[in-house]
């Protein structure tokens, strides 16, 4: 089984599909995942098979690494188009997580400061005021919101804690328009189960949540690397066209990557 675990707690720079040149910010371990999410179609695999056994990474360990890449890159090339939280689990699960983006953003604009700060999230710790203040300051705060089915989340996202998804839907409405929501768009099955979410009977329920939420953009995209259930295929062309086409006549900008 292909999976990526990411070098921590900086990695890259990357090509990002709807990012451009990504450097990235792992907050999680080096030496394995841990995330609030199991998802089926995760690139880092799931989390049982890649338990970390190293310590997160500092406050002071992280400004250092940035630092460090940021002032080579200065020098060497390339130009980041973004700074990005991802990597191997949820980033804003680190207790310091608001301390480590006043960090990335003084770094930012000591270095470069046309550079976006992203942090890609699953949504889980957005209800707690400190992490909402601090996505409130980044310039691209993208939240996942898959689907509003809770059985589908629980076989897809599977949750690996308590998950509400009408909290999580309020937490995301109360930025106030500050949050790009980012839905994966699947077909196939796990365990006996059709994971197609391209349908009316997921698709309608969850754009009555992107607009009830009024987000500043919405970004949907299928599988693009190994998953690992195997038994998981990319949403067509045409299907993330048509949702796509919705979203933008609901006035929401959007786009597909496929």
């Amino acid at each position: 089984m292909s999976t990526i675990i990411y070098p921590s707690p900086i990695f890259g720079p990357v090509h990002s599909r709807r990012l451009g040149v990504s450097l990235g910010i792992n907050l999680l371990p080096g030496d394995g995942k841990a995330c609030t999410f199991d998802c089926i179609y995760c690139e880092c695999g799931f989390n049982a098979d890649h338990r970390p056994k190293q310590k997160l990474p500092t406050r002071e360990q992280v400004a250092l690494a940035l630092e460090d890449k940021l002032r080579d890159m200065q020098q060497n090339g390339p130009t980041p188009d973004v700074l990005t939280f991802a990597g191997n689990g949820e980033p804003t699960s680190h207790p310091h997580f608001p301390e480590i983006m006043d960090d990335t953003l003084r770094l930012r604009d000591q270095y470069f400061p046309n550079a976006k700060v992203s942090v890609l999230s699953n949504a889980t710790f957005a209800h707690r005021q400190a992490v909402h203040d601090a996505l409130m300051r980044v310039d691209n705060n993208i939240q996942k919101l898959d689907t509003v089915n809770p059985t589908y989340i629980n076989k897809v996202d599977r949750p690996t804690g308590p998950y509400d998804v009408r909290r999580i839907v309020e937490s995301l409405k109360a930025f106030n328009g500050h949050v790009i929501i980012q839905t994966m768009f699947l077909k196939g099955t796990t365990g006996g189960y059709n994971v197609d979410n391209t349908g009316d009977e997921y698709v309608l329920p969850w754009l009555e949540a992107v607009k009830y939420i009024q987000p500043r953009e919405v970004m949907i995209y299928t599988i693009d690397r190994e998953t690992p259930d195997h038994n998981l295929l990319k949403a067509t062309h045409e299907e993330l066209d048509s949702i796509r086409d919705r979203v933008i006549a609901a006035g929401i900008p959007c786009t597909a990557s496929y």
